[in-house]
């Protein structure tokens, strides 16, 4: 799902917002429980695509599609979409900066992205990572286990490929960080520690609720103190992070 690497500024379709961006409590779909969508690549026949198979869905409502990272950026900030869906390599802005950028918007606090990508080559992996993704696919993904993973991120859970999972933790393992401990780290609760791990395990929120016999409220509470703490930008970069400062240990990963 590669995009050209000149300009485009191509309008963006299915932007029909008033040009005054939406408070939260404006949007429809955060009241109805619709994943509401951006969607963001260079190629209008793949984007069309995606937009179809999003479409279908009775959850699901693409509320923008933009044909490069600017775009995307202000796209954004209009409506305050739950997810961006872009591709890594977008025109004008790439993937990666775009979704730095809005990881660290203080006007788009609940805005996740999803990045896919086609190689999940090492640079793409932990860029996207370091840049505050919340979800990492390859761009082969099939189309029932991308809409699973719109829905897992809409809900606040991190979701990578499972090529990509191996590859990060093999990365960690041959390769750790210089920084034995993350910054933060000792500020850490023993209940946020736990939660924390369970995270880089994998487990979902209701998952970690069950097996720490609290509500998924708390266990969301436990997490957003650690990310700040440990100066996470999302649940994949709180994975990455786990790992590499050793409070998780690679080898016990179930794969």
């Amino acid at each position: 799902m590669t995009a050209p690497t000149t300009d485009d500024d191509t309008p963006a379709t299915n932007d029909a917002a008033p040009a005054g961006a939406p408070t939260p409590h404006d949007v429809p779909g955060r009241a109805t429980g619709t994943i509401r969508v951006l969607l963001a690549d260079g190629q209008p026949l793949l984007r069309s695509g995606l937009c179809a198979l999003l479409d279908a869905e009775d959850d699901i409502d693409v509320v923008a599609e933009a044909a490069d990272g600017r775009q995307a950026l202000e796209l954004a900030r209009r409506h305050l979409p739950d997810i961006v869906l872009t591709d890594i390599r977008l025109p004008v802005v790439d993937g990666i900066e775009t979704t730095r950028r809005i990881a660290a918007d203080p006007a788009l606090p609940r805005t996740r992205v999803v990045v896919l990508t086609g190689d999940g080559s090492d640079v793409h992996v932990f860029e996207a990572l370091r840049a505050g993704a919340a979800g990492l696919l390859i761009n082969d993904v099939a189309p029932a286990d991308l809409l699973h993973a719109l829905r897992v991120v809409a809900r606040g859970d991190a979701l990578l490929a499972p090529s990509v999972t191996r590859k990060l933790i093999n990365r960690l393992v041959a390769r750790p960080l210089s920084v034995p401990t993350a910054p933060g780290l000792g500020e850490l609760t023993d209940r946020e520690r736990e939660a924390v791990a369970l995270v880089a395990r994998g487990l979902s929120t209701r998952q970690i609720a069950d097996r720490m016999v609290i509500s998924p409220l708390t266990v969301k509470s436990h997490i957003d103190r650690a990310k700040s703490k440990l100066r996470a930008r999302g649940r994949v970069h709180l994975v990455g992070l786990a790992y590499a400062s050793g409070l998780v240990a690679p080898e016990n990963h179930a794969t």
